[in-house]
Formats: C-alpha cells, sequence, structure tokens
C-alpha cells in the first residue's frame, strides 16, 4: 500500500472508530483524532495509534486528558478552536471528517485550504456551504471523497464514466423504522422506537434523521453539489434491504448500481485507496441468501422532511442551511424529551417557509443563518 498519514474528526464516533479499523487493516499513519467528550475511548486511541496531536471540543475534559496522556508525547489541543487547527495542519494527505452536523462546515473548508483531500462523512458540510465548499476545493485543486454508503456508490458507478452522459443518480433509502406509517400514526413515535435503525448502527442524530427521512433529504441535497447534477436529475427510492446502495443510470438507459453487505467500512476504505481496491474487513455479499431486492416509491406526503429538503435544494441560496439547522434543533430537542416527533417534521418545515434563504458568500453569514434557524424552532416549539 502506499504510505498514508490521516487525521479523523470525530474519531469516537461509529465513523470515526470504523476508520481507525480500515487504518489499522492499511498500516496508515494517523496523525490526528478529536472527540467532542468522549475522552475514555480517546485516550485508548491515542494510545493505540500515537498520533502527534489530538482534540477535545468540551475544554474540562481536555484539561483531564491532558493529564491522562503526561506520559507520552501528543498534544492535546482544546475546543472548537483545536478542531480547526487540525483541520488547517499540513502534516496528512487525506482528512477523515466524521463530525456530527454543522460544526463540520468550518474544518472541511481549512482542510482543503490547507491542501488535503477530505473524505467526508459529514453531510451538512456540503448542505449548508456546498458552494464554498466547492469554490475551496476548486481553487486549491483539491478532492473530496464521498464516505456516506449511497454516494461512495454513486462514485464507484461513475468511475471511468463521463458525468456528462449520466441521465440521472438514484439514491435508494431504507425507507427507516416507520415506512408504511402515515401521519396519525407518527403522532405516537417515542424517541425509544425511533432509535432502531433496521439495517445500519449508527450515531443517536442520524438515526432519528433516517427515521423522518430527512438523512435522505441532506443526501439529496448533498448528491447536487458532490456530482454537479441538478436536482431534477436526482431519484430517491425505497429499497428495505440496504444492498443496493446507489445507482446511476446514463443516457443510454443503462443504470449501473453497486452491491454490498451494510458495512460502511468499504466506503470509508475506498475513500483512503482511491482509486485503488485492496481487500476489507467487510463479509461478501452472499446474493442467494439476500433473497430478493424490492424497490418502492418513497411517501413523501408523510414524510414531509425529504419534500422540504428538495424544495430548499430547488430554491437553492441559504435555503440548504436554514432546513439542516432547524432540524439539527429540532432533533436535539427530541432527544432531550422536550417535543414530539411530529414537531421535527414542523420545525423543518416552519422555517423553510419562514425564512428569505438569500445568497451567501462567507462562512460568517452562514454561522448566522444557522443559529438564527436554531434560534427560530426553540422559540417555536417551546
Amino acid at each position: 500500500y502506499m504510505e498514508k498519514r490521516v487525521s479523523i474528526l470525530g474519531s469516537t464516533g461509529s465513523i470515526g472508530t470504523q476508520s481507525l479499523d480500515v487504518c489499522k487493516k492499511m498500516n496508515y499513519k494517523v496523525s490526528a483524532l478529536t472527540t467532542n467528550k468522549n475522552i475514555d475511548l480517546l485516550e485508548k486511541q491515542a494510545r493505540e495509534f500515537l498520533p502527534e496531536v489530538v482534540a477535545v471540543v468540551d475544554e474540562k475534559k481536555a484539561d483531564i486528558l491532558k493529564d491522562r496522556l503526561k506520559d507520552i508525547n501528543i498534544t492535546v489541543l482544546k475546543g472548537k478552536d483545536g478542531v480547526n487547527t487540525i483541520a488547517s495542519e499540513k502534516n496528512k494527505d487525506i482528512l477523515i471528517n466524521a463530525l456530527m452536523g454543522f460544526s463540520g462546515l468550518v474544518p472541511t473548508l481549512n482542510a482543503l485550504n490547507s491542501g488535503c483531500d477530505v473524505a467526508l462523512a459529514n453531510k451538512e458540510t456540503l448542505v449548508a456551504g456546498g458552494k464554498l465548499v466547492k469554490q475551496q476545493a476548486e481553487k486549491n485543486n483539491k478532492k473530496i471523497i464521498p464516505i456516506d454508503s449511497e454516494h461512495s456508490a454513486i462514485f464507484q458507478c461513475l468511475q471511468g464514466n463521463n458525468t456528462k452522459q449520466v441521465r440521472k443518480l438514484i439514491l435508494t433509502a431504507s425507507g427507516g423504522p416507520f415506512f408504511g406509517f402515515n401521519r396519525s400514526q407518527l403522532e405516537n413515535v417515542t424517541k425509544q422506537m425511533a432509535l432502531k435503525h433496521p439495517n445500519w448502527s449508527m450515531g443517536a442524530k442520524i438515526t432519528i434523521d433516517s427515521s423522518t427521512l430527512m438523512n435522505k433529504g441532506l443526501e439529496f441535497i448533498e448528491a447536487m453539489w458532490l456530482f454537479d447534477i441538478s436536482p431534477e436529475d436526482i431519484d430517491i427510492v425505497v429499497h428495505r434491504q440496504s444492498i443496493v446502495h446507489s445507482m446511476v443510470e446514463y443516457n443510454d438507459s443503462s443504470i449501473i448500481a453497486q452491491l454490498g453487505t451494510p458495512d460502511m467500512r468499504v466506503p470509508i476504505q475506498y475513500s483512503l485507496t482511491w482509486p485503488e481496491r485492496y481487500n476489507s474487513p467487510a463479509n461478501s455479499l452472499d446474493l442467494i441468501g439476500c433473497g430478493s431486492l424490492t424497490f418502492e416509491k418513497v411517501d413523501e406526503q408523510t414524510f414531509t422532511c425529504l419534500a422540504d429538503c428538495k424544495e430548499a435544494a430547488k430554491r437553492g441560496g441559504s435555503y440548504p442551511c436554514i432546513v439542516n439547522g432547524a432540524n439539527e434543533k429540532a432533533v436535539e430537542l427530541f432527544l432531550n424529551d422536550k417535543i414530539k416527533y411530529t414537531d421535527i417534521f414542523k420545525a423543518v418545515n416552519n422555517a423553510l417557509n419562514h425564512f428569505d434563504g438569500k445568497e451567501y458568500n462567507s462562512v460568517e453569514e452562514l454561522i448566522e443563518i444557522d443559529s438564527k434557524a436554531r434560534e427560530y424552532v426553540e422559540n417555536m416549539l417551546l
């Protein structure tokens, strides 16, 4: 394998820990790791991988970790500034951004600016600030390689083909645990119900987003930016088995799909080794064992978050940033037992229609738009 230096933002989350599995297997040098507040796991990771630097967003926890790691030579940074310092450092070939939510945007911009490619698992980066991220990548001649299973699938289906000959992208959705529910059934959904995902194991926020189909809406917007395609040319189908991870239809009506077991280590590894492929720790797909594969229509009337994201995508400007901020706030309130499940749909829809999503030109503007959307949701629901 080629020697690579990898920094991982959000190394204690689901994608982060699996990224470390891949780095270990590929024998890559891990140069930096970050966590929000899980210092027990970060300490374990730091001792195993011996990065030069780690960062903890929670400043009190950062001080505790610094004390715990004083027997080894690792710099411990703190706060969001610490994460941004790591993103900006030039000591890496690629940065894995596995942060949660809007907080992933500035580090992505910093990493591209520092002259390294970004393996992106943080979809909110492109949802909220797609235009700025694309500009930064082009300016520095750097690549954004998707980790999301759907976008990785599309990325793989595009290899060796002319992107000008793409008719449409087809994103698959598991449909979440409430597939087939109507609106009144959704009224009774509890947190425990919403945190069970049928096919993937993920963090709490993304599991809730998958159940409301907001996640698919964010992926819809992310796909537009990643693959330079208009919203009219992206379709979404429900595929309950999560075996076909997404598809590309070309202008000769040929559809190319990427299939595999639901294992995030496949897209993570491909984002790091592209254009090469190597043996992966994931199991091979047993086609006979997986039986029939089915495809169904998405119910956007019930799962309005998806319809609202599509609308935000069509309107453009800062509308995607608005629906994203509104959703993040609503999910946080729901996970803290402050609002009911259907309030998440209400928050996204009302925010979309309340604000004027004008064009943006700087990160500062996006940060302000994001916080206004959150504030609006808080005032509306509490």
